[in-house]
């Protein structure tokens, strides 16, 4: 059986959604001008398998996490071209190719990423 999940995503807009789900605490500025509290989405990305389908994933996201999970949206990103000149002439490279996998949990479930450093 192949590794389904390479890796948890952690990237600025990941961590974003997923503080929204941990603390959807008004700010001072959201609280003067009467806003409402971020919509909590509790949603996690992972970096997968490229040929893992969607069944896949989510019984490996609740396998592995102990968790519920409700909807798995999947996303291919092919591997870019890149090229530059240099002094040593023109190069060309690729960029890597990889699937990320937004994974929605069913209310009340969380995953922490940073609790085994």
């Amino acid at each position: 059986m192949m590794n389904i999940i390479v890796k948890p995503l952690i990237s600025e807009k990941m961590t974003r959604l997923t503080e929204a789900a941990a603390a959807p605490k008004l700010n001072r500025i959201q609280r003067d001008k009467q806003k409402a509290a971020p919509v909590a989405h509790n949603r996690y990305g992972f970096v997968v398998d490229k040929r893992a389908n969607k069944i896949e994933i989510k019984n490996a996201v609740e396998a592995f996490y102990n968790v519920k999970v409700i909807d798995v949206n999947t996303m291919n990103y092919s591997g870019k071209v890149k090229a530059r000149y240099t002094k040593a002439g023109y190069l060309v490279g690729r960029t890597n190719a990889f699937k990320k996998a937004i994974v929605t949990l069913a209310e009340g479930d969380s995953i922490d990423f940073y609790s085994n450093i």
